[in-house]
């Protein structure tokens, strides 16, 4: 019998290497049948565990831990579930017009008309929707003011802002990328009608019409590629910095790469050269929605938009430009 009670006191410190000694104590007495009692339990423990506390305990050899194994099987390592995550090349050499946070329905009709007229009169190669241009009021988290939810109306505000646009530059590539209030539709989804999220017909492609009107949509946070520059609308990037001097330097401590953002609402830049003098710059630009609306009635924002010539060696200027009125000025 205490040959017997023995082994089991070995099994269970083998299987619990790390456990306090009152607890495998209290597990030899359980698996025994109460044939000894716990202090009995506990002096055994002890014994096979080495006197005088985890310091001195006896080391179990490792090749009492490897897992059990079926005969004939060999482990292999479980196939992952990470995806893929590359940038999206809109692939336009010349001008790429870049708009973010025009927020329909709640735009600036003078701001949105002076910038789509700048970049008509410089004639655009390509146009980058960066980002919150659909503001989903309706459906945000926050506390709403019940005479404004009308999220069927936001959709056709967003729908008809994107057939003008494409009637403005009729043979331009035109690519919308996700900004934060984009991802209120496919959050809401989730939460409300989680079983048919991920029907394809409920997409948001599809119920903002994109594919008649020839726009692309990038999700998934991606940045967009303007030759070799990265364009990201802003909400991607990690948070926990202290507060930056200005959007651009905020998304320079984060990326340490050159970039262009939104999100923030105001044009900025921001240059730091390394020891060798190779300088980084980032640039952050202006929104087109109203500057005073009701949730934030003083705040920091401008109207303001992006002109990215692109070289067909990938090499790309910036002109960051700042809307007072209805007259467009380079930042």
């Amino acid at each position: 019998m205490g040959d017997a009670i023995t082994a089991t006191v070995r099994e269970i410190v083998r299987r619990h290497p790390d456990a306090p000694a009152r607890s495998l104590a209290r597990r030899v007495v359980a698996e025994t049948n109460h044939a000894i009692t716990l202090e009995q339990a506990r002096s055994r423990v002890r014994a096979v565990l080495g006197l005088g506390g985890a310091g001195k305990r006896r080391k179990i050899p490792n090749a009492q831990f490897r897992p059990p194994r079926v005969a004939g099987q060999t482990l292999s390592l479980p196939p992952t579930k990470a995806k893929p995550w590359t940038p999206h090349d809109m692939g336009v050499v010349g001008r790429v017009g870049v708009l973010s946070d025009v927020h329909v329905p709640y735009h600036d009709a003078v701001a949105v008309q002076a910038a789509v007229r700048h970049l008509q009169a410089v004639k655009v190669n390509g146009l980058l929707l960066n980002g919150d241009i659909a503001d989903f009021y309706s459906i945000s988290h926050w506390v709403k003011r019940p005479s404004e939810r009308d999220f069927p109306g936001e959709l056709r505000a967003v729908r008809d802002f994107l057939g003008w646009l494409r009637q403005e530059f009729p043979r331009v590539p035109i690519v919308l990328k996700l900004g934060n209030h984009e991802e209120r539709f496919e959050k809401w989804l989730w939460q409300h009608a989680a079983e048919i999220s991920d029907e394809p017909e409920m997409g948001l492609d599809v119920w903002l019409r994109t594919a008649r009107l020839g726009i692309t949509i990038v999700d998934d946070q991606r940045p967009v590629l303007l030759g070799e520059l990265p364009v990201l609308h802003g909400h991607e990037l990690p948070r926990g910095v202290s507060s930056p001097v200005n959007p651009a330097r905020g998304a320079f401590m984060r990326t340490k790469h050159t970039v262009l953002v939104g999100h923030q609402h105001q044009t900025s830049g921001h240059c730091e050269p390394d020891m060798w003098h190779k300088e980084t710059f980032v640039w952050s630009t202006g929104c087109l929605c109203s500057l005073t609306p009701d949730f934030a009635r003083l705040n920091r924002w401008n109207w303001g938009f992006a002109v990215v010539t692109v070289e067909r060696d990938g090499q790309f200027d910036v002109a960051n430009m700042r809307i007072a009125g209805d007259v467009v000025r380079t930042s």
